[in-house]
């Protein structure tokens, strides 16, 4: 009513979202318990493949994906009114920071599952790319966000398999790491984000959950400080299970037992019989064992000429069992 006498617009709601750090918070501790479930496969507390198979794998892929749909969606609320560059510049240098960081640390402590694209450079790289979709209709972000998820079904090759260009996500290779988040498809729910706050702001559907003050709970609080989360959860965590490990260690591994079960997991998921999987697997050991190439496999110590061995032990072996 006031606006209508005066003849004066109301300022524009201000406050920080409180319940999109709540959100936030809730996907950081979902990321924590994963990683929880990652350290203890590590120590050999769970069977080797537990956090990379099944549920596990959907619930890591739904974690990532909800923090890209959270980046961007707070990409469009920070600058929907202009690029705030001096904002932006000081956000980006940070999370890329953090991310040179989390390479050269994981380099150091697995190099053969060294982290050279994962979450936090996706988070980076979207970012800039995200602030080409700031002024286009949502209907073309929504356009860009299908192609890109789209896109590794259709449009992989070879060439995309060279070191430099793993981080585009064509390559019809899976590179190891122990967190590959590519540009492609993971683009996509970043844009989706973003698309969803274009059309939240101007809706005023955020105007209620906006608060000026700080964070009432533990979520929003975590949530606030993320970036600072995640870089020391996986520090403690391991210092944890560690810790655990001298008090209580893990029951001693079984090499050949572990090989199988891994073989015949990888068999089975590519939709083979169990009968074809036991003899294939089967074979693959007693030929890996007599070229003396088991060990060093299962230590991740094969040189390039063991692993050309293996491929043609593979290959004999599916040529054995098809007879």
């Amino acid at each position: 009513m006031t606006e209508a006498i005066t003849g004066t617009t109301p300022p524009a709601p201000k406050g920080r979202i409180g319940a999109l750090d709540t959100l936030r918070g809730i996907a950081l501790i979902a990321m924590a318990s994963y990683h929880f479930t990652w350290d203890l496969e590590l120590f050999g507390y769970l069977e080797p493949g537990t956090a990379t198979q099944g549920l596990w794998k959907i619930y890591a892929r739904g974690i990532a994906s909800s923090f890209l749909f959270l980046a961007g969606f707070s990409l469009y609320l920070a600058h929907s009114k202009g690029i705030n560059w001096p904002s932006f510049r000081k956000r980006f240098a940070m999370i890329a920071a953090a991310a040179v960081v989390i390479t050269v640390a994981t380099g150091i402590a697995t190099p053969d599952g060294m982290i050279f694209f994962g979450i936090l450079h996706n988070i980076a790289a979207a970012s800039l790319v995200g602030l080409l979709f700031l002024r286009l209709p949502v209907v073309v972000t929504l356009i860009v966000a299908a192609a890109a998820l789209a896109a590794p079904f259709y449009l992989t090759a070879d060439i995309f398999s060279t070191p430099w260009l793993l981080w585009i996500g064509l390559s019809p290779v899976m590179p190891r790491s122990n967190d590959y988040v590519p540009l492609l498809p993971w683009l996509a729910p970043f844009l989706l984000g973003l698309s969803a706050a274009k059309i939240a702001l101007p809706a005023g559907w955020l105007d209620r959950f906006r608060t000026p003050s700080h964070p009432r709970n533990p979520l929003a609080l975590a949530g606030k400080h993320s970036l600072a989360f995640y870089l020391i959860h996986q520090p403690i965590l391991v210092g944890i299970v560690y810790l655990a490990s001298l008090v209580a260690p893990p029951p001693p591994v079984d090499m050949v037992e572990q090989y199988k079960n891994l073989c015949m997991r990888s068999c089975v998921n590519s939709e083979n019989g169990t009968e074809i999987c036991e003899s294939f697997c089967g074979c693959k050991l007693e030929k890996l064992q007599a070229e003396g190439i088991f060990d060093n496999m299962m230590a991740n110590k094969v040189n390039e000429q063991e692993q050309v061995k293996m491929g043609d032990i593979s290959f004999m072996c599916a040529q054995e069992v098809q007879q």
